[in-house]
């Protein structure tokens, strides 16, 4: 036998299919074409031998026809020519008194990929829409999907469209399901299929019907339909309770979403769904297949962030197991912050303990930074903690620690003490520049607390010729600038070679211009530096990023049982097709025509140059926290604000223009602050806060940006100040 991909062994092939005393012999003819199918299946191109296999299809055996039908299929887009003489057998196979003849004719014609097949199938497909067997109705539906995509962009056949609505009431259940299939993806330009009423009404009495994979496609349809009154709301509803207990996964999520979408008028509906989802929730959790369980975990967090603490009695369920990989235990990390409470707080974080100290490094970073989340609101265990892990002198383990306390000091000025007693002897283990940035950071801003600070800023100083990093050396220059504030004797010496080193010697421009700032600054007098430097410390009102207020359920329903909270915010935006559109109010529509109408030249200013703010831009409230506290205030202004005007209007006013809330304070709460976030066209980031005062006129606005741009700060500034007077005045 020659070898396998040889020249000889297709033409053995070839010979074999033209023996007639093989072809008389049933079972050696078809063990033939089982060789030919091997070899097309493992790369071999066989196609000289097409229409050896054209004649092989005169066939009784079922069994023989499927193998060339698929040899037929997969080699008709390069044999166009040959692969019409088919068509004349298939054509007669679809009259063939036998159904599963018929139905495997049919797909068969309806697969062959070659240009003007359309006016050869389109008749015996129409005939299969009619026909007696459900197993060629199912074959048929199908096909006129297939036939509308080999189409292209042609007109929709209408008479096709109603015969598939019209076989909606099929008796066959599979015929239902790919009907919908069908018409989906031929009515894809038009917004897909319409569920009336009728039809509606129909689907739900014939769920019991399905299967669990049909089941779950209806229930994803019956999301369209608007019931006309809350009489038809818990009707339907009721029809849903019994699937709410499905043992199928997939099927309780699709009817825990149309539960929601349906019941959006009643919250204490939604709540109790939700209250029944928690055990379909915890078995997808706890199974053995990695993508089930990483999917129920994203829901978890979904649901929390409308029922806070919702799973906290179960809390066990998601501790790590040693074999998770790390993207679950990331996930089940953050779900234990969210369920942390004065019952369960120790049992917590010492599993979070045993995770900082896991042999992959962006688990142990995770449960690190989760205890510093912790620490927020249980600060002394957590600082025990933490300091206990600095213990075993691993590299990536202190570097955590360390910037985990520095955001600690700065949302808790009540940890300063017991966190700077941790710091002597971490220099030695910390290589990273986030690590070092954070420590250096400490040492400048808390460094009258350190007893060493100066000496291990001093070694830093000696070695900067061998730092790479900008921001660590513009970060030493400003700790080392701090320190001499509190402790000028031993700071003064190092200061001075520092900058003269930043401004004669080093060739990043950033650093450069760092230390001529701080050389013209301290030549002007001391005072002039401690009105610069001798800043705030502490600014525990950050904490609103963290203790954000929760979220309606109506809020994140139609994401539900989507790929979107597989994603980080709105990144699934380009990936799922069900993203909810936000209409615009009435004050907001006004807004938008207010920004985007002329301006008068005779009565006002000149405009500002126009700035473009993309709208599919996400930033979670953990990166935002540390981007605003790295980041310098580039802008403050006031502006004048009307008490009886709801600042939550000006919150969706600036989310049409693409300017986002993160975060935002209880209504009610003094002061009320709101955190936003915006990014223009050429990446560059803008952060706000918000912040109104009890009996106060005017809204105290902080703006930062990621780049170094007068011109687009002046630009948003601009468009956040015209905003902010256009809704007061159409607030009027």
């Amino acid at each position: 036998m020659p070898y396998l991909g040889s020249e000889d062994a297709v033409k053995e092939l070839k010979r074999a299919l033209s023996n007639p005393h093989i072809q008389a012999d049933r079972l050696r003819y078809r063990n033939v074409i089982h060789k030919v199918i091997r070899h097309m299946t493992q790369g071999v191109d066989v196609s000289s031998v097409f229409m050896e296999m054209v004649k092989a299809s005169a066939t009784v055996d079922i069994v023989q026809k499927k193998l060339v039908y698929l040899y037929m299929c997969t080699y008709a887009p390069q044999k166009p020519d040959l692969a019409l003489l088919t068509i004349n057998t298939l054509c007669k196979d679809c009259s063939d008194p036998n159904p599963m003849v018929r139905g495997l004719a049919l797909r068969s014609m309806c697969n062959l990929r070659m240009p003007g097949i359309q006016e050869y199938i389109q008749q015996p497909v129409q005939n299969g829409l009619r026909d007696k067997a459900s197993y060629v109705r199912r074959v048929a539906v199908l096909g006129c999907a297939k036939m509308h995509r080999q189409q292209g962009e042609g007109e929709v056949d209408g008479v096709i469209v109603n015969e598939l609505y019209s076989l909606l009431r099929d008796p066959d259940p599979i015929v239902l399901v790919n009907c919908l299939r069908a018409l989906e993806e031929i009515l894809k330009g038009e917004g897909g299929v319409v569920i009336n009423k009728p039809i509606a009404h129909h689907l739900l009495n014939r769920l019991a019907d399905l299967d669990q994979w049909g089941q779950t496609e209806v229930l994803t349809f019956l999301l369209r339909y608007k019931p006309q009154s809350e009489e038809e709301i818990f009707d339907i509803l009721n029809i849903l309770d019994s699937y709410l207990k499905s043992t199928h996964i997939s099927v309780v999520m699709a009817a825990t979403k149309l539960f929601l979408v349906l019941a959006k008028e009643f919250p204490h509906v939604q709540t109790d769904v939700l209250v029944r989802l928690k055990s379909p929730l915890l078995a997808g959790c706890t199974s053995e297949s990695r993508e089930m369980c990483f999917a129920a975990l994203c829901h978890v967090r979904e649901i929390l962030r409308s029922l806070q603490g919702h799973f906290s009695s179960y809390y066990k369920k998601f501790f790590c197991s040693y074999n998770d990989p790390h993207y679950i235990k990331n996930q089940k990390i953050d779900i234990l912050c969210e369920l942390v409470n004065d019952e369960n707080v120790y049992n917590v974080l010492e599993e979070l303990r045993v995770c900082c100290t896991d042999v992959s490094t962006q688990p142990a970073h995770t449960a690190i930074f989760a205890i510093g989340r912790i620490a927020r609101t249980y600060s002394e265990k957590c600082v025990k903690i933490l300091a206990g892990l600095l213990e075993f002198k691993q590299e990536h383990i202190t570097s955590a620690v360390i910037q985990t306390f520095r955001d600690l000091v700065w949302l808790c000025p009540q940890c300063t003490t017991s966190v700077c007693q941790c710091l002597p002897g971490c220099e030695e283990k910390i290589q990273d520049n986030e690590g070092k940035q954070a420590f250096i950071w400490l040492l400048g801003m808390h460094g009258e607390l350190i007893p060493n600070a100066p000496y291990v800023l001093e070694d830093y100083v000696d070695n900067v010729k061998t730092e790479t990093s900008p921001i660590v050396k513009m970060e030493l220059l400003t700790a080392l600038v701090r320190l001499f504030l509190s402790r000028p004797a031993e700071c003064q010496d190092m200061l001075g070679r520092l900058i003269h080193y930043c401004i004669e010697e080093e060739m990043n421009m950033a650093v450069r211009d760092r230390g001529l700032l701080y050389y013209r600054l301290l030549s002007t007098g001391i005072k002039d530096v401690q009105k610069v430097l001798n800043g705030p410390k502490s600014d525990p009102s950050l904490g609103v990023l963290v203790d954000q207020t929760e979220q309606p359920i109506n809020g994140w329903v139609m994401d539900f049982n989507t790929l979107a909270p597989l994603y980080e915010n709105k990144l699934c935006k380009s990936i799922t097709a069900n993203s909810v559109k936000c209409e615009l109010t009435f004050v907001t529509k006004q807004l938008v025509a207010e920004l985007n109408s002329p301006v008068d030249s005779e009565v006002s200013q000149e405009p500002p140059a126009p700035i473009s703010l993309i709208s599919d831009i996400a930033i979670t409230p953990e990166l935002f926290e540390k981007k605003w506290i790295n980041s310098a205030t580039e802008h403050c202004l006031d502006i004048e604000w009307k008490k009886a005007v709801d600042p939550d209007l000006l919150q969706s006013s600036l989310h049409v223009l693409n300017i986002y809330t993160i975060a935002k304070s209880k209504a009610g709460t003094q002061p009320w602050k709101s955190y936003l976030y915006a990014q223009d066209s050429e990446e560059n980031m803008f952060l706000v806060e918000l912040m109104l005062c009890v009996d106060s006129s005017s809204l105290k606005t902080t703006v930062k940006q990621g780049r170094d741009s007068k011109d687009r700060l002046n630009n948003f500034v601009s468009l956040l100040k015209s905003t902010i007077s256009t809704v007061l005045e159409l607030s009027r």
